[in-house]
């Protein structure tokens, strides 16, 4: 059997492959000189050199990519990316402006803005807290271990300190720390205190004006903020010399000088304060008019507030004088006498025969005490303020003709005064009154006024007829220094001169001989007023029974030469003390004061004689 050949798996195995055979009739597979396996055995040298050709061609491409993307990221958008980068390290900071004065007639400061900043820190950029909180605390007064606990604190903002003076915050500024942010935070600081506090308004923590003066004129008070923008370096510092510093400035606000004299208000305050101390006033009010210009000399009320603290007295930031209405009582009766004299149905001498009472519908009104039929004068009707003789004479004027008098002396309207919250009262149309409450109108119960209202009505009175709109800004001055004077009201006449001085004739009568208030003569000067006493409504019923009253005194001096007019209102819940024997000694008190401070020349001739009655 030797020389033959067995097919593959027709053997014996080794392994599972054919078993090499050695000797001439042995089967061999030789490989050809050269040759591979797989992967390209087979490729020639001209096939090899095509393959290096493409790869070199591929790597030559991607160079060419790489080299002109760098030629457009250098040299097309290297400057939006050098812009970005510069772009990233601007901060932009504002630059606050400077909040306007608040002064008195005289210059004298209500209101100012010191320069101050707040200091805080990013805790995320400082590096060093403890090293940081040494070199702080002696600038801002602030423990180390609060300090240090801030600068390592969580978030990227901390309040360091705030109402820093301005040398100070350099000094800090000049340490260079990393992570610590000046910002300009100007301090609003009111130097009278509580003085003209309600009329003065205050700011929130923003800066902006929430009441008073501080809030009408906002705009003019507050100015114009600036920015800055400043390049920074890593450590949030700016970048010295090559940085980029641009500032747009800050224009500061304008000046606002008030009618106000700092020295009356604060007199015309400390006298309020002594009536809410009595025990039985919990609260009074008072304003005092210059009678030929309308414009406001003092205005207050107690309990008052501080507006550098507002927080502390949260329920008193309102302007009691303007928003705060009563019934004013007696007082009004003016008004009733007045349009009877303008109208020509009655003279201060006249005489009528008045009861102790009268029926108005169902009900009865009395004088405030019964009495048998007495002669008394228009005069006396005034000076002894009976209820039964002033309706009688609105009865001969007419509801419709007494309303028109007693908007035009600007009942149930708004005076228009430069103050926010201004109330313009309780009063309905003639055509609504019943025949009591016509009566009740007549004599200042059943409407309702503001201490404001009531002073414009006498400076009418005292200015020979003519309503001038109470005014309580005198001018505006621009950070340029231009001052712009505030505009005068027109005057409007209300009465005639000739009644107007019939009707100084017989208030004066009422601070007289005889009159009901006595304690509001001034000595050396004639006075003339009018008091008033009217119901205060109880809360507790929606009642009158209980609820106390309303005491008023409003006048003017001198009384043959008008300067200023007065307006005291005290409100006693508990107290039925009338209004000669509580709000005319305070009247006194600051008529006196304005007077005298002014330099007013004591009257010239006596006060006249007055015939009350038929008998005197």
């Amino acid at each position: 059997m030797a020389g033959t050949v067995r097919g593959p798996g027709t053997g014996p195995r080794s392994g599972g492959r054919p078993a090499p055979r050695s000797g001439p009739g042995a089967f061999t597979s030789r490989r050809a000189p050269g040759s591979r396996r797989s992967g390209g055995a087979g490729l020639s040298l001209a096939q090899r050199m095509s393959r290096n050709r493409i790869g070199l061609g591929l790597l030559v491409l991607l160079l060419v990519v790489v080299v002109g993307r760098l030629a457009v990221v250098q040299g097309i958008d290297g400057a939006r990316y050098a812009n970005a980068a510069a772009q990233d390290r601007l901060r932009t900071y504002p630059i606050a402006a400077i909040r306007g004065e608040i002064t008195d007639r005289e210059g004298r400061p209500f209101a100012y803005t010191a320069d101050a900043s707040t200091i805080a820190a990013d805790p995320t950029v400082v590096t060093d807290p403890a090293r940081a909180a040494l070199a702080l605390t002696t600038l801002l007064d602030v423990p180390v271990a609060e300090l240090t606990e801030k600068l390592a604190g969580e978030g990227r903002y901390q309040l360091l300190a705030e109402g820093v003076p301005p040398e100070t915050a350099d000094a800090v500024r000049e340490l260079g720390l990393a992570g610590i942010v000046i910002t300009d935070a100007p301090e609003r600081r009111y130097p009278a205190g509580a003085v003209g506090g309600q009329v003065v308004g205050f700011v929130g923590r923003d800066g902006t004006g929430l009441a008073g003066i501080e809030q009408t004129f906002e705009d003019e008070l507050a100015g114009t903020p600036g920015t800055r923008r400043l390049e920074v370096g890593s450590g949030g510092n700016p970048i010295p010399s090559r940085g980029i510093d641009e500032s747009v400035p800050a224009t500061d606000g304008s000046d606002v000088a008030l009618t106000i004299d700092q020295d009356l208000q604060y007199v015309t305050e400390q006298r309020l304060a002594e009536a809410c101390a009595d025990g039985f006033t919990t609260r009074a009010s008072a304003v005092v008019l210059d009678v030929r210009t309308g414009e406001v000399a003092a205005m207050g009320s107690c309990p008052g507030y501080d507006p550098g603290r507002p927080g502390e007295t949260p329920d008193r930031l309102g302007n009691p004088v303007v928003s705060d209405v009563f019934e004013p009582g007696s007082v009004m009766k003016a008004v009733t006498l007045a349009a009877a004299i303008e109208e020509g149905e009655a003279t201060p001498e006249e005489f009528l025969t008045v009861d102790g009472h009268i029926q108005a519908g169902n009900r009865r009104v009395t004088d405030a005490h019964d009495h048998a039929p007495i002669d008394w004068s228009v005069t006396g009707i005034l000076a002894k303020s009976s209820n039964v003789g002033t309706i009688m004479l609105a009865r001969e004027v007419g509801d419709e003709v007494l309303e028109r008098y007693l908007r035009a002396f600007g009942i149930g309207s708004r005076t228009g005064i430069e103050l926010p919250g201004e109330s313009r009262g309780i009063f309905q149309g003639s055509d609504e009154w019943s025949e009591i409450q016509a009566a009740n109108i007549a004599i200042g119960q059943g409407v309702s006024v503001t201490a404001l209202q009531m002073a414009s009505v006498y400076q009418a009175i005292a200015n020979d007829g003519v309503r001038i709109e109470p005014r309580i800004v005198r001018s505006v001055t621009s950070p340029d220094g231009h001052v712009e004077q505030a505009e005068r009201p027109q005057g409007t006449r209300v009465i005639s001169e000739d009644t107007a001085d019939a009707m100084a004739y017989m208030l004066e009568a009422v601070v007289g001989p005889g009159g009901t208030a006595p304690l509001g003569q001034i000595e050396g000067f004639r006075v003339a007023g009018k008091t008033g006493t009217a119901q205060r409504a109880n809360p507790e019923c929606g009642c009158y029974e209980g609820g106390g009253y309303f005491t008023t005194f409003v006048g003017f001096a001198p009384a043959d030469d008008p300067q200023y007019v007065v307006a005291v209102d005290l409100e006693r819940p508990t107290s039925s003390a009338e209004g000669g024997q509580v709000a005319a000694p305070v009247f006194r008190d600051i008529l006196r004061y304005a007077l005298t401070a002014d330099g007013v020349v004591p009257s010239g001739t006596p006060r006249p004689d007055f015939q009350l009655t038929r008998d005197r």
